[in-house]
Order: structure tokens, then sequence, then C-alpha cells
């Protein structure tokens, strides 16, 4: 009947060394009912399945087995009460608290490895025999798509589907260096969000890459393994058609981003970048990217690209720019009846309504009232004037907003301020 049931029928009937057959049953029958159908139910199941696996396994240690074993049935127990919101959340803290240990081992990786590195005073020549291992700049890798969507694809691409550890790259370099990157990347908007010590990670990988003039760092359907960034000058966006025939879709200047469309989606390079003049930017690598800042990068654009598309302003904007505006963008929130903008103050941001609505008061009267996909706060930008009037929240209300440098660099500002001027006639 059990080990449960033995335990119980000998103190039942204590006289009895052993109660085989039918003094089994009859030491069973002397068990209290409610007794007998929790030794039944609870216990026996239990003990049954951890005795058969104890004599599978012959186990050299049985106490400590039997320990192991009933560890793993509670948590096993445990899991199964859990409600599928509670697991989710119990295995996003979990891939979190990993993802904090990865990045405290790579912070105490790249220290090590900067102190075993020699002197900031080393020689250019130096320096460069440190990387040799690094491509040479005109084997460097290509940029992302600018106009279709075509390769922005979330499927695995090639090798780099392989999740391997995070062991950050450090490259040498002066104070005065590391100084003009953490300028640059102020610019930023896509490590906008990183904090310091991930910042620290992300100056060290940095490698400075001088080009000349006409200099293609990027070409069309290679394999993307770097994204730069633009500390001074400016590099054409090149697409090639079907026909062959090679178009420039967009330029970037000091401070943009290109290639980080091939790290986000693991797809090849959609564009070709060219420089325009000799130019400086700096070289991120793939693996401190992904680790860093990939999976903040990837969800703010996936949230907020497919609402920015609703935006009448953006409708003509195609997906490539759409995501750097998205990079771009910082919730703000204000309870109803707050103050979004005040008639007569210097503008210093562009907002739209992402949830709720919002009313403009030109001298006390009421001249627009917003809702979700409208935009406001743009003419004192464009035209470099106060607000021309107060904005005040009509419900609670939930803005996007974009700092004036991000405004001017991002947006068209020509078609912006046309289609303003026949809105406030």
């Amino acid at each position: 009947k059990g080990a449960a049931a033995r335990a119980l029928a000998r103190q039942a009937a204590p006289h009895r060394a052993e109660l085989p057959g039918a003094d089994m049953e009859a030491g069973l029958d002397a068990i209290p009912p409610g007794k007998k159908k929790y030794i039944l139910e609870v216990l026996n199941p239990l003990l049954d399945g951890m005795v058969a696996e104890a004599i599978h396994l012959s186990p050299e240690d049985p106490m400590r087995f039997m320990l192991d074993y009933l560890e793993r049935k509670k948590i096993e127990e445990d899991e199964r009460a859990l409600t599928p919101l509670q697991r989710e959340r119990l295995l996003a803290e979990n891939a979190q608290l990993q993802q904090d240990i990865d990045k405290a081992k790579g912070a105490a990786h790249a220290v090590v490895t900067m102190a075993k590195q020699e002197p900031v005073g080393q020689s250019a020549d130096d320096e460069e025999s440190d990387n040799d291992d690094e491509p040479p700049v005109d084997d460097l890798p290509p940029v992302a798509q600018v106009r279709s969507r075509n390769s922005v694809s979330a499927e695995a691409y090639g090798e780099w589907n392989q999740k391997v550890p995070f062991v950050p790259r450090v490259v040498l370099k002066t104070e005065e260096q590391r100084d003009r990157i953490k300028v640059v990347l102020s610019r930023s908007c896509l490590f906008s969000n990183v904090d310091d010590i991930d910042m620290g990670v992300i100056v060290s990988a940095m490698k400075e890459v001088r080009v000349g003039d006409k200099e293609r760092i990027i070409q069309q359907g290679d394999v993307g393994d770097f994204l730069f960034v633009i500390e001074s000058g400016n590099f054409d966006c090149i697409v090639k058609a079907e026909d062959g025939v090679e178009k420039v879709v967009k330029t970037c200047e000091s401070g943009d981003v290109f290639g980080e469309l091939a790290l986000l989606y693991n797809a090849p390079r959609a564009a070709s970048v060219e420089s325009r003049g000799e130019s400086v930017c700096w070289q991120l690598d793939r693996n401190t990217f992904n680790h860093i800042v990939k999976d903040a990068a990837q969800k703010k654009r996936d949230r907020y690209s497919s609402f920015l598309a609703k935006v009448p302003l953006l409708v003509a904007v195609d997906a490539y720019e759409r995501s750097q505006i998205a990079d771009a963008l910082k919730a703000e929130h204000f309870p109803a009846g707050s103050t979004i903008v005040s008639q007569g103050e210097a503008g210093n941001k562009f907002y739209i309504v992402e949830e709720g609505a919002a009313v403009a008061k030109r001298n006390g009267v009421q001249v627009m009232v917003y809702g979700p996909g409208d935009y406001f706060g743009e003419l004192a930008l464009l035209r470099n004037q106060p607000r021309a009037a107060t904005v005040t929240a009509k419900e609670p209300v939930r803005l996007l907003s974009v700092d004036g440098a991000s405004f001017q660099r991002l947006l068209n500002v020509g078609e912006l301020l046309e289609r303003s001027q026949k809105l406030y006639q």
C-alpha cells in the first residue's frame, strides 16, 4: 500500500514487527479514515515516485538524493502554480539579472584589459599593431536601408545569430579621443538612454576611422559587423536600383549614425555609404552594440515607427527616416489642466500627441484642439520666435517631444513650415 501506509500501519500496531499480506490490511483498517485518505492520495504518489527513482538510479547517498528529489518536486509544483503573467515576469527578471551579470563581467574585463595595455603615450604605429585583427578601412562593411523596407528583416542572418559570451572590445585611445567620442555620442539619439557605466564600455570599444574624399566605407549587400557615428564631415547614403543606377537618398552629417540597421535586424547592408570630403567617424563593433544598445533601441523604434507613420506630417517620410525620428523621441506626461507651453516663452521642443487631448489658446481665446497624431510647437523652432499660443492638457495627455537640434536635423523644415502656415492661417 506504499511506504507511508506501512509506516503509519506500524504506528497503529506497534506490537507487530511486519504487516505482510492480510496483516497489512488489518494495519490499514486501524488507521483513521482521514489519515488513510491523506496517505493514499497525497503521500503515496510522492514517496512511491521517489522510491522508484532511487531504486532505478541506486544513488550512493540515498538521503542526499531524497532531499534533492523533494526540492526538485517543490520547484516544479511552484512553477505550475504560476500564472502566465507571473511566469513571464519571472523569466524577464531572470533575463535582466543575467544581462546585468554579463555587463558587470564585461566592464571588469575592459578594466583589466586596459590596465594590461601600454601607457597612453605609445606611438600610432604601436596602436595600429594592437589592432591588427581588425579589418582595414577599405574592407569595412556596409549601411542600412534608407528607402525600402526589404532589408529590414527580423530573421536571423548568418553567423551573427550565434549567441556567445560578451567580451567587450577595448581599443587603446587617448583621453582627448575619449572626450571627443563622448561629445559625438551626446549628439546621437541612438545612444541617449545609455547609462554612464555602459557608455564607458562603448567609448572603450570605439575605433577612430579617418577617410578621404569619395571613399566608400560601406557597400550595399555586404554583411554588416560595424556601425559608424560621424564626428565631422558628411556621408552620402547611396542605393542601387534594379537597373543598376545609383541614387543618393540621404546625406548624413555630424552626430548621425549609419550602418545600424544591419546590426539591429541581422540583415545585409541596404545601402552604400560614401564620404563627401575628408571626414572622421567612430566605428562600433556589432558585439558591443548588441549587448548594450540593441534591445532598447529596437524596442523604441518598433513601438513608435508605426505610430509616426500615421502622423500627417510624416506620411511622406520613409521607414528609415521615421526610425531615426523614433530614436529622438522622449515621452512626456501631463495631467489634465496642466500647462505644456506658454505663449511668449522661448521654444525648444516640438510635440506630437500620442494619447489624450490638448487645447491651444491665443490671448485667452481657444484656437485649436489637438488629438492623437496632431503636433504643435514647430513654429517657434522654425522661425526662432516665442511661442504663439499657450497649450494645456484637456485631459491626461502623453506627448512625444523632439528637442530643437534633432528637430532641425531630422525633419524637412521647408515642408513643415509650408504645412504650418496653411494650418494656422
